[in-house]
């Protein structure tokens, strides 16, 4: 049982990808308004960038939503037959650029029915292409990058993956990660999970003496010690 009187059990975490529970802040917010005001959109696509769990796949959930849009891995667009007219295409910078699966993504492009958002690590100016007339299509697409590392959104991000394994923590074990963890939105999501592990083997609470024996205990691994 933890400080909040809450039992801790193990079971699967599921990520609450709604409007309500999005982490808003400064840096992402031109991005959340823009996915929300959907179809009031200025052209047919659009892209979200940043980092591994920087937020770009819970905007475009919540877009899913919103739209009934399909979902495609840019890897398997080659071979899958879109069939709604709304459709988010992910992480488009993974692979390498490949003839089959960039024409695929220009017959979208030029589908006078579809909608399309993007999600990929870097903006499109850096994206690469086995096909010009896609290029061209990635210079003017409408772009947001969703990531700046500043305290408030680190501090949402932890409280919201502690919200996602239903736990309740104070409000130091939120600081204390902010502080100490590597600054980045994958970096805070494992070690939430390495703590909560942490938590559930020796049936404590989640409190700040436990994240600080789990930094110890890594640094001294880190070390070789």
């Amino acid at each position: 049982m933890n400080s909040h009187g809450q039992l801790v059990f193990p079971f699967g975490v599921a990520p609450a990808l709604t409007s309500a529970n999005f982490v808003q802040a400064p840096c992402n917010e031109q991005a959340f308004r823009f996915v929300r005001r959907w179809p009031d959109w200025p052209a047919r696509a659009a892209a979200l960038c940043g980092p591994a769990g920087c937020g770009k796949s819970h905007l475009a959930a919540i877009w899913q939503q919103a739209a009934h849009a399909q979902i495609i891995k840019a890897r398997d667009l080659a071979a899958a037959e879109p069939n709604a007219t709304a459709i988010i295409v992910e992480d488009w910078d993974w692979d390498h650029p490949e003839t089959n699966r960039d024409r695929a993504l220009l017959a979208l492009f030029e589908r006078p029915d579809a909608w399309l958002l993007l999600t990929a690590r870097t903006p499109p100016s850096e994206w690469g292409s086995a096909i010009g007339d896609l290029k061209s299509r990635f210079q003017s697409l409408i772009a947001f990058a969703i990531w700046a590392p500043d305290d408030a959104l680190l501090s949402g991000l932890v409280a919201k993956h502690f919200a996602d394994r239903q736990l309740a923590v104070p409000d130091a074990v939120v600081t204390r990660i902010v502080t100490q963890v590597e600054r980045t939105p994958a970096a805070i999501a494992a070690f939430v999970a390495r703590l909560d592990e942490k938590a559930l083997a020796h049936r404590r609470a989640v409190t700040e003496r436990l994240v600080l024996e789990l930094l110890e205990s890594e640094t001294h691994v880190e070390n070789g010690d």
